[in-house]
Formats: structure tokens, C-alpha cells, sequence
């Protein structure tokens, strides 16, 4: 078998949903396989995917035993020759796994692959490419100033949409040989969630492969929708990089102690951003799509009018505060990603109908939670 995608849920049950859908479009020529991997939802997660995807291998945790134990769980179950690490938060074209499994074979010393992640409202993740986070690098982020040669903790000697090596690839996409991913043991479970990409992405590297940003190849992530951002977060997210600084970098204890004191207070100052966001005031819906039944019943959910719109037409819009919806009964997933690259602007917002569902969702921000609203 040449890939396998796996899959990590939890409670994210509509947004699972539509990431299979664009998985199963996007394995259609591909001898492929899907694992979704359930960490205790309490949602109805396992049951929607016994009842919509029946063919689907399911491993249904009775306990959440964290992103790097689940992983490696799926892993195991794995037939493909290549695996996929995958946020259930992500959409992907008809042509993702294709195209970056094509050019990863290409590439000298491939060690993993990650895309072009771009947020639900169309704009690029810079954290899509990474330096390593030494204690300079992250010191040098968190206080925003430059010291001397350190590089950025973002990869930016590498345009967006072009092809390089990198140092650390994001989690929400991870596409790695098996037999890679197993040499270096996978995912370390002394992590409980966050900074496991990072591990992975650096004991690849000590082993002497390289990681490929492959930037032609664009995802959607609707980065905060599959973990609620609140303060639990915050102290697992740095509580990670503290981590990985004890396992990779020894450093002297004065660096550490002024690197650890800027995590927390950066954690307080994103705490504090998370309650003064408003969310944004929608002048007009418009619905890509010829079905004038699905406009009608969109309109009665959302109590304002929603028009039927071509994607000729939306191109043609100023900076109002519009909605798109994209009906993916009408629309690819391929052309539906491209859109949200092509018609992205601060006050535009989207929104995705998946195929055969009856809901639509999406994300106002790019580093959001975000919204189902189910008619």
C-alpha cells in the first residue's frame, strides 16, 4: 500500500467529517488507506463515523491518551508504505496527496513533507515552516527583537509558495516513510499534546534526513478548532517547549530561567487577547452554488438573506464585511481552497457546505475557534 492517513479527533465531529470527505476525494487514484483515531470524544464523533464511513478503520480510545500516544497508534495499525499525520481540522484538494507524495520522492534525503497551510479566511500560517526553537530563537521571538546571526523562528528565508528545505514542519500535516517514523521511535509520548512536531520534525534531522516544505501544494487548517485555545492551552503549549529544551538543549541555567520567564509571560498576554476578540459583523451571506433550495434554507437558519453569487461575480467585491459559502456540491475542494487564496481580504469570511451534510462551518480568524452552524 503506498499511504496511509491518520487521523487524531477529538471532539471536533463536523470538522472531521468534512476532513474525511477531502481525504477520500483525495485517495480516489491512490492505493490508500484512512485511520481515524477518536481520543475519548464526547461528542458523536465514533458514531457518525460508523454510520457515514463504515469502511473506515476506527480505533476508539476509551481514554484521551494524548496527540503522540494516539498517532503512534494509528501508525501501527498502518499498511502504507508512506504515512499522513493529520488534523482532523483540515480540508484538503483532490490532487494534495498526489502531488506531495510525487515531489517528496523527487527530493534528496527526504525525511518528511508538510504543504501550504492557509487559515479559513484564506491567509497563509507562517508556522507551516520553522527554524529549530533553540532558547535564542524562541527568546528572540517572544521579546521581538533580533540578536545578532539567531534566525527567525518562522523559516522565512523560504517564499510561501515555493519548495525548501526546512528545519521543524507543523503537525497538523505530516507526510514521513513509516519506516522513518519508526526508526526514530514516532512520536515521543513524554509529550502530552503540542511541541511533539517539533521532536519529531528535529530527531528526523539528527538522523541525518532533511524536511521539505513543499509550498505548491495549499491545506486548509482551521487552526484552534481542534483544540480549544484557553488557558489549559497555554500551559500545555509552553509546558511542551520547556520540554523539548530539556531534552535537546542543555543550556545554562540563566538563559533557561529568562527564556521560561518570557513563556509565561507570553501566555499571560495571549490569555489576556482571547477575551477582547469580537466576532465579526456579516453585512451579506452570498452562496457559491446553483441551488436555489439550499440558498432559501440557509437564509431561514441565518434570519438574513442569502443570495446565489458566481465566483466571477465575488472576484468584484470591495471591502465590505461579505460571507461567502462555498457549496461543495457545486465546487471541488480543490477550487474551493483556491478561492479562499484568490478572494481573501480582511473583511471577507467563508464558509464550506460539505457534500450530503447540513451544516456549514469555517473560521472568522485565523487563530480561532471555530463555527458550525448546523440548519
Amino acid at each position: 500500500m503506498k499511504l496511509s492517513v491518520i487521523i487524531l479527533n477529538y471532539n471536533v465531529r463536523y470538522f472531521l467529517e468534512l476532513c474525511v470527505l477531502s481525504v477520500q476525494k483525495a485517495i480516489t487514484n491512490l492505493d490508500a488507506e484512512i485511520i481515524v483515531v477518536d481520543n475519548a470524544s464526547s461528542d458523536d464523533s465514533c458514531m457518525m463515523m460508523r454510520d457515514r464511513f463504515p469502511e473506515i478503520m476506527l480505533i476508539a480510545n476509551s481514554d484521551n491518551v494524548g496527540f503522540a500516544k494516539a498517532n503512534n497508534q494509528g501508525v501501527a495499525m498502518a499498511k502504507g508504505e508512506s504515512i499522513c499525520i493529520l488534523n482532523p481540522d483540515t480540508v484538503v484538494s483532490e490532487d494534495t496527496f498526489m502531488k506531495i507524495l510525487t515531489t517528496s520522492e523527487k527530493l534528496p534525503n527526504f525525511g518528511i513533507a508538510g504543504p501550504r497551510l492557509i487559515s479559513g479566511v484564506g491567509f497563509f500560517h507562517p508556522e507551516s515552516k520553522r527554524n529549530i526553537p533553540s532558547p535564542l530563537t524562541s527568546f528572540s521571538r517572544l521579546f521581538k527583537i533580533r540578536l545578532g546571526k539567531v534566525r527567525n523562528y518562522y523559516a522565512d528565508h523560504i517564499k510561501a509558495t515555493t519548495i525548501g528545505d526546512v528545519d521543524i514542519l507543523v503537525g497538523a500535516f505530516m507526510l514521513i516513510r513509516k519506516k522513518d517514523y519508526e526508526s526514530v521511535g514516532g512520536f515521543d509520548e513524554d509529550y502530552f499534546m503540542y511541541g511533539e512536531d517539533i521532536d519529531l520534525s528535529y530527531k528526523i534531522k539528527k538522523k541525518g534526513l532533511q524536511n521539505y516544505y513543499i509550498g505548491n501544494v495549499p491545506v486548509i487548517h482551521y487552526k484552534g478548532e481542534s483544540t480549544d485555545r484557553n488557558a489549559e492551552y497555554i500551559k500545555r503549549f509552553y509546558g511542551a517547549m520547556r520540554l523539548f529544551y530539556r531534552k535537546h538543549f542543555r543550556s545554562n541555567w540563566v538563559l533557561d530561567k529568562i527564556v521560561y520567564l518570557g513563556i509565561g509571560v507570553t501566555s499571560i498576554i495571549q490569555s489576556f487577547k482571547k477575551h477582547h476578540r469580537e466576532k465579526r459583523s456579516v453585512l451579506a451571506y452570498y452562496l457559491v452554488s446553483d441551488n436555489h433550495q439550499l440558498a432559501k434554507l440557509l437564509s431561514g437558519r441565518l434570519q438574513k438573506e442569502v443570495k446565489l453569487i458566481s465566483l466571477e461575480s465575488a472576484k468584484k467585491f470591495g471591502f465590505e464585511y461579505y460571507e461567502l459559502i462555498f457549496d461543495n456540491d457545486h465546487m471541488t475542494f480543490g477550487e474551493i481552497i483556491e478561492a479562499m487564496q484568490l478572494l481573501r481580504k480582511p473583511t471577507m469570511t467563508f464558509k464550506i457546505k460539505p457534500q450530503g451534510c447540513n451544516y456549514i462551518l469555517g473560521s472568522d480568524f485565523s487563530d480561532g475557534k471555530g463555527e458550525v452552524i448546523v440548519f
